[in-house]
């Protein structure tokens, strides 16, 4: 066991201890556990519940309700996170219930989904939740049973004493240890002794899902609700200039309709802040449709808007974001990262002399890669309930960042942060579309202007026209082999619109003795955000394809040429500031050689490899295609990942595998493109994602076993899937794809 301070959330637990320490019956609501409430479950349930900590209470029959804390946007932390807790309770899982906890920024540090970062940023308070709460029941047993804490063992929620022969379980206990002092430290188990981490559990909501229960955001009714829609200028470098609102005011259903300002002068703004189109019209009606009509017949003028700019608050750090007018196209984007590409940028990391690298270089391969902006493009559309009062709004809906919002929401509504109650609901899709929440802005400040609750519901036209995409991106690689095929210099220039995917120290640097590293940024009133595995998503592919083409060009198998490099970056780093570690790197590319079986021919089978590393963790893939009646088909995709300890296995296996299908998909066909300003595509009848029929027949994840705590796993697998598929696709049909979508107009895959 390991022995740890309690310093995690003291303060909330004693609060909430202190709470629980007069024997408070708290209600359970079955609409929000994780169970049916079948008449034998109800049988089940306690006569009363005892609050250990924040993070989960004890009913008197042993059962256990285990808080969920971060927001459930379909990456199974509602399961895992809770399994964490679970672990070191030593609960039984089975007498376990689990529910999204409220949001509560004092005892549940950084409820936020995004960056793969929530079993990572949770582990350690979690598992010290599970740890304080079962040092607690052993005292309580302690006490009444007249032994040594320390001899008494938990297993399943039953606590032993061996000698003496007692046992009970935690419901018995559960009172007298809600009353105890939280300890000043508490011993947390070995990781050999993990029974639930590490095992595959069902998702909590798996049922709910399936059967169409209410759990989603667009799911919310309230009695006495209004539907609310908004209409936003046509295209970017536009904005209002006046409507007739009398003229839809009188449709069936409408009650109102006016013009809302997302924020107002001084109103303070967080990195969840941004939304280009400040200024909107929002009706606002009985139902969807009646308000879809009267938004089809509101007749509003546009004008162009002038050069503009905010500033938001991101983590501390005050960044201004500025939007030129005009209104741009894909064309003029394009050519204007071709022309700055081509020239010196900004460099950012330089080791050695690459110019003299290069005049010594036997052979020198140089490639440009390209990608265009892309959709979130979430199934559920982005949605949100509002009911704001004089004293206190109530919000509910899907939200990635939710304890943001609590603080910009409160500032534009002029309430406290206690006067502002945001409730999470598991969401349709994120992807990092739901990080930045304007939407829940919007719909509390048109709930206000009202005076009644309301839902604002965009459609898919409204969130495809109004991003925030994923940037538009460009790179050059320059490398440079020796007579003898050894890399000696390698350079890396990279931008977009408007920011650059560049990462300067990741690999190969560390790898090659003569390293630069530059980038640059083009202005633009269009408005980007994160897209999953942000900037990664495209430079790995890119990186990737380049590493490809280079070890073909020395004459290496692509896999071992990768491994000479990490095999230099473990024993002879070039520099200090490489953030990654190249055995972890290495490991992944030997295991995923080892299990696709790299290096036997099969007949007809085209193969790619691809390695990352990101969002803390490093993955490798092999991708099979094989050409059915002359069309390309990915038959199976292979990947290897390590992400430290896995505590779910079949959640982490499903999460790879959707980073993979989606990785390929907007390789493939998906692009936002723009023109006078506007963008082309608005619905899924344009704008192309990944069919069933193209998906890869078959997959294999498998896991690096280590005890390394959880790092990151929502977002590494998908950047290097872009690279093994071009790579694959090369091996196909002799042909190098470079720029992103690969194929968009026509089927390339069968």
């Amino acid at each position: 066991m390991t022995l740890v301070r309690t310093t995690f959330g003291r303060r909330a637990f004693i609060k909430r201890v202190g709470l629980a320490s007069g024997g408070l019956m708290i209600g359970f609501s079955w609409l929000a556990a994780c169970k049916d409430a079948t008449p034998e479950e109800v049988v089940m349930m306690p006569d009363e519940w005892f609050e250990m900590n924040g993070f989960l209470k004890i009913g008197d029959n042993g059962m256990v309700t285990i808080m969920s804390p971060n927001p459930e946007i379909g990456q199974n932390v509602k399961t895992s996170m809770p399994m964490i807790v679970a672990e070191e309770l030593d609960a039984d899982w089975d007498k376990v219930f689990v529910e999204q906890a409220p949001l509560n920024t004092e005892l549940y540090t950084r409820q936020l989904a995004g960056g793969s970062q929530s079993i990572r940023q949770g582990w350690e308070g979690l598992r010290m939740a599970g740890a304080t709460a079962r040092h607690m029941l052993k005292e309580a047993a302690a006490n009444l049973w007249q032994v040594p804490a320390a001899e008494i063992t938990t297993a399943a929620g039953v606590l032993t004493h061996q000698a003496s022969g007692n046992s009970a379980h935690y419901g018995e206990m559960a009172s007298a240890a809600a009353t105890l002092e939280v300890p000043e430290e508490v011993e947390m188990k070995d990781i050999k002794d993990f029974s639930i981490i590490g095992t595959s559990r069902k998702n909590v909501d798996g049922k709910k899902i399936v059967t169409g229960k209410p759990l989603f955001g667009l799911d919310t009714y309230k009695e006495g609700m209004l539907v609310a829609m908004l209409v936003h200028p046509p295209a970017f470098g536009m904005r209002f200039k006046s409507m007739d609102a009398d003229s839809v005011k009188n449709m069936p259903g409408i009650k109102d309709v006016f013009t809302i300002d997302t924020y107002t002068d001084g109103t303070r703004k967080s990195f969840a802040d941004i939304a280009t189109f400040n200024k909107k019209v929002a009706i606002v009606g009985e139902t969807t449709w009646q308000v879809m009509q009267a938004k089809k017949a509101l007749a509003v003028t546009w004008e162009d808007s002038p050069d503009d700019s905010f500033e938001i608050d991101m983590f501390g750090r005050i960044m201004k974001t500025e939007y030129p007018s005009g209104k741009e196209s894909s064309q003029s984007h394009a050519l204007k990262m071709a022309e700055i590409g081509s020239k010196k940028g900004n460099v950012v990391r330089k080791d050695g002399n690459v110019d003299k690298a290069f005049k010594k270089a036997a052979k020198v391969l140089e490639r440009s890669y390209s990608c265009p902006f892309l959709a979130h493009n979430t199934m559920e559309p982005m949605n949100f309930y509002a009911n704001v009062t004089a004293d206190h709004a109530e919000l509910i809906g899907p939200i990635q960042t939710p304890e943001f919002m609590e603080q910009s929401v409160a500032a534009r509504l002029g309430l406290t942060l206690e006067q502002v109650d945001i409730q999470m609901t598991r969401m349709g899709g994120g992807f990092g579309r739901r990080l930045y929440g304007h939407f829940l802005t919007e719909a509390a400040v048109i709930s206000q202007t009202m005076q009644k609750p309301i839902k604002l519901v965009y459609t898919r036209e409204d969130d495809m026209t109004f991003g925030n995409y994923r940037p538009s991106y460009y790179v050059t690689y320059k490398a440079g082999l020796d007579e003898n095929n050894q890399l000696i210099a390698f350079q890396v220039r990279a931008g977009g619109i408007p920011e650059s995917p560049l990462f300067a120290n990741r690999f190969p640097a560390g790898a090659v003795e003569n390293y630069q590293a530059e980038d640059f940024t083009i202005k633009s009133n269009v408005s980007v955000g994160a897209w999953r595995a942000p900037r990664s998503n495209f430079i790995a592919g890119a990186e990737q394809s380049f590493l490809d083409e280079l070890a073909e060009l020395a004459e290496k198998d692509p896999i071992d040429f990768r491994l000479e490099l990490f095999d230099k970056a473990i024993k002879n780093p070039v520099g200090e500031n490489n953030d990654y570690e190249a055995e972890r790197y290495a490991g992944v590319l030997k295991l995923v050689r080892e299990k696709s079986g790299w290096g036997k021919t099969r007949e007809g089978v085209h193969r790619g490899v691809a390695a990352y590393y990101c969002h803390n963790s490093y993955v490798a893939q092999v991708l099979d295609i094989v050409n059915k009646n002359g069309v390309p088909k990915i038959e199976n995709v292979c990947s290897a990942v390590d992400c430290g300890i896995v505590v779910n296995p079949d959640a982490a296996a499903n999460m790879v595998e959707g980073g993979v299908v989606d990785g390929i998909g907007h390789a493939m066909y998906s692009s936002v493109t723009f023109k006078d300003g506007e963008p082309q595509q608005r619905n899924f009848d344009n704008y192309r994602l990944i069919r069933h029929g193209e998906a890869p027949r078959k997959q294999e994840v498998h896991f690096v076993k280590n005890d390394i705590d959880p790092t990151g796993l929502g977002e590494p697998p998908l950047p290097p899937v872009m690279g093994a598929l071009a790579n694959a696709l090369y091996k196909a049909n002799g042909k190098r794809y470079y720029h992103q979508p690969f194929m968009s107009n026509k089927p390339l895959l069968g």
